[in-house]
């Protein structure tokens, strides 16, 4: 028994491919993530028991325009751990 497809469908097996093909020319992450050594491993624990929003307030104690200033450019500071992941990849 043949199944006949329908303008339609190829129609949309076009578009799935084209999403595809557009999802796999994205950029490889470019991001620094927020590593697991002694400074920054309160951190990590803090958002495993209370979430980002909570570790994120402490960002600024160290990162800032005098001890680790953010580089040129850099977006609000207010929000870290939206772009910066946790850990090692």
């Amino acid at each position: 028994m043949a199944i006949a497809l329908k303008k339609r469908d190829f129609l949309l097996i076009g578009v799935a491919i084209a999403i595809l093909a557009f999802l796999w020319q994205a950029p490889p992450e470019s991001t620094s993530r927020v590593p697991l050594d002694d400074n920054h491993r309160q951190f990590h624990d803090l958002v495993k028991s209370e979430g980002k929003k909570a570790a994120e307030k402490f960002c600024e104690e160290c990162h800032n325009k005098d001890d680790i200033p953010f580089p040129e450019g850099h977006p609000a500071k207010y929000r870290c751990l939206f772009c910066h992941k946790l850990g090692t990849p």
